[in-house]
């Protein structure tokens, strides 16, 4: 994001513990008997499965749908999504964690060199991975291999442009795929998208950094942001590590030096970008940008951000709020998107056909972005916070969507995050609703694992 209500291609645009903590024991229904359930994190790595295996007579080269069948975005798997599962895959420390990471790895590879238009190292904002109808009727039949042997790109929702900070994702997913396994094959595909990263993204404007990237028409996208440039510290600080060349590190540093110009002393906060390369956008002002700096550049003159975000970005969601759509006797602490979403207008849609926001709707991705974040600064009441807010998001997952499918197949028991505890305005354009989502179970892993992705 850079600020802008029409920034050009974003992901989200179109968007309506540790792992041996112990089981816990539940009284086994209708029989009496004491049973083991799985541990949350457990539980999050089962609906990742789940999401991966969502149709499992297309083909094993596959990726994980992004959301719940009932999101209505049909078998979309986003890239970021799945290089957040693959990182959390890894993170779990288990052999089968390790192997659904090289499958979802080699089929990141497999989109890169089965691109239908290009033959550059990029990715596509999203794949379908399974057949469906489309609201106007018209088939997709195929999986994430069509019949033709292309990558089967998003096409039906407009998602097959290129954004530099989905890249910086798969790049850093597949970069810890070569780190871990040995497998040169992986660093040659993240190697790639860093070198398309340079060559179509990168800017002489005034304030510098990387470019957002490329819309599906190939056509350049104005904006430079935050979130975007903090991703790409992470990537070439691992690119520079793994291959020893030094270009790495100076478009790491490039990088570095875009974000740290949208530092706002004063207040203590990173903004969110810029439009035009040359004014920096004030508002609305963003959670990541606050707790992605922090895992990227684990500076103690920008930590402050992390208090901004606990000060100005805390939420707590009840039933009893209007639009809330949180059961009764239930609540969940944590941050909303952005500042925007503190002042939606809550008499209005999000969007045509959606429902109202509730300004006080829990953003569970960024609220384990934040609990990451603090356990990585460890100061003060660090700890204690982080798992507060941990604490939340196994409460969502213990409660939230259930009944929700992939694939038309019901999800495990209480497995998966949603994304918001209530519908919620970003204030970029679009919304988050209480759909389980990969992304928002991944971070929760990292951050229950205490994983960072963003530091080399």
């Amino acid at each position: 994001m850079t600020g802008s209500q029409d920034a050009g291609l974003s992901r989200r645009a179109l968007i309506g513990t540790g792992l041996g903590a112990a089981v816990l024991t539940v009284a086994a229904a209708g029989v009496g008997q004491a049973a083991e359930r799985p541990s949350a994190p457990r539980r999050a790595l089962a609906f990742l499965a789940a999401a991966m295996d969502a149709y499992p007579d297309h083909g094993t080269v596959r990726l994980a749908q992004s959301y719940s069948d009932q999101a209505g975005l049909f078998s979309t798997a986003f890239t970021y999504d799945n290089a957040l599962a693959i990182l959390a895959h890894l993170a779990s420390g288990t052999a089968e964690g390790r192997s659904r990471a090289v499958l979802l790895g080699d089929a990141l590879l497999y989109a890169q060199s089965h691109d239908p238009g290009h033959d550059d190292g990029r990715l596509r904002q999203a794949y379908n991975v399974g057949p469906y109808t489309f609201y106007d009727g018209s088939p997709q039949p195929d999986g994430f291999v069509r019949a033709d042997g292309t990558a089967n790109i998003g096409s039906q929702f407009g998602f097959t442009g290129t954004s530099a900070g989905d890249m910086a994702w798969a790049g850093l997913a597949l970069s810890a795929l070569a780190d871990r396994t040995g497998a040169h094959r992986f660093l040659t595909g993240a190697v790639r998208i860093g070198e398309w990263i340079e060559r179509t993204c990168r800017t002489d404007e005034p304030l510098g950094g990387y470019k957002f990237g490329v819309d599906g028409a190939d056509t350049k996208l104005p904006a430079t942001s935050t979130e975007h440039n903090t991703d790409l510290i992470g990537l070439f600080g691992r690119l520079a590590r793994l291959t020893g060349d030094g270009v790495w590190r100076e478009r790491r540093a490039r990088s570095e030096a875009f974000v740290k110009k949208m530092w706002e002393p004063s207040g203590g906060f990173f903004y969110t970008g810029t439009d035009d390369g040359v004014t920096v956008n004030e508002s609305p002002v963003p959670e990541d940008t606050q707790t992605w700096t922090r895992l990227a550049l684990a500076s103690p003159a920008y930590s402050r951000s992390l208090d901004w975000a606990k000060a100005h970005l805390t939420v707590v969601d009840t039933a009893d709020r209007p639009n809330s759509t949180v059961p009764a006797g239930q609540s969940y602490e944590g941050v909303t998107f952005s500042t925007a979403g503190l002042l939606a207008d809550e008499d209005a849609p999000i969007a045509a056909g959606q429902p109202k926001p509730d300004r006080n709707g829990v953003w569970f991705e960024g609220t384990a972005h934040l609990a990451l974040a603090l356990r990585d600064r460890r100061a003060g009441s660090d700890e204690a916070r982080a798992r507060r807010l941990i604490a939340s998001v196994e409460r969502a997952q213990e409660l939230l969507g259930a009944g929700q499918t992939m694939g038309s197949g019901t999800l495990p028991e209480a497995a998966g995050i949603v994304s918001a505890s209530s519908p919620l305005d970003t204030g970029f354009g679009f919304g988050y609703y209480p759909y389980r989502h990969t992304g928002a179970t991944a971070w929760y892993l990292l951050a229950a694992t205490r994983t960072n992705p963003l530091r080399a």
